[in-house]
């Protein structure tokens, strides 16, 4: 039973990349695995339900990546807040079906993903407070007592704006040689005065 949800998932995946949600079928799904129609609404109630599973498995993916970033104990807070910037770009990019959601965005929004994407906001708050507290212990960034919920929601906020031209406009190889830049820039607002 798990090797044919894994199939599924893994066909899934690879189909929802290719042509989106809205072009993609159960029946083709089913076709590329090999697998009985049936077989698919045994494990996935719907075609919701699996490409919601498909997109919680590259945010699991992003998450268990950060995650080692976030608990580097090498790494001070700026080079820490850099590496999690970074690589939460460099992953997000690979994310082809995160990407789906994004264009969701604009055209037909697909609330059922609405959970998904609220559990990761949250999740981020909760890393990068960390290392904002992390920063704030070493000097580095000014604690900001009564903004540092606001700050987290501008850094949540901005990390999202710069996900429509990377990745919908294509433009990430355009734009990421000036990351460095964006993140000095975000660095030197949280310092101290």
């Amino acid at each position: 039973m798990h090797n044919t949800k894994e199939k599924i998932l893994a066909v899934a995946t690879k189909i929802f990349s290719r042509y989106g949600f809205y072009k993609t079928s159960m029946d083709e799904i089913a076709r590329i695995a090999h697998k009985a129609k049936g077989s698919l609404y045994y494990h996935f109630a719907s075609k919701e339900e699996l490409f919601t599973e498909v997109v919680s498995r590259e945010i699991e993916h992003m998450k268990k990546e950060l995650s080692v970033i976030v608990t580097d104990t090498e790494l001070d807070a700026k080079e820490k807040l850099k590496k999690y910037l970074l690589t939460r770009m460099a992953v997000l990019k690979q994310a082809a079906n995160y990407h789906e959601t994004l264009k969701a965005d604009f055209f037909e929004h697909f609330e059922f993903i609405d959970k998904l994407r609220s559990n990761m906001d949250h999740w981020e708050k909760v890393q990068l407070r960390s290392i904002i507290n992390q920063g704030i212990q070493e000097g580095v960034f000014a604690k900001k007592d009564k903004s540092t919920g606001v700050l987290l929601d501008v850094f949540i906020m901005v990390l999202k704006g710069l996900e429509i031209p990377f990745f919908l406009q294509d433009k990430y190889d355009e734009l990421s040689p000036h990351f460095d830049d964006l993140i000095n820039i975000i660095i030197k607002g949280m310092a101290p005065e």
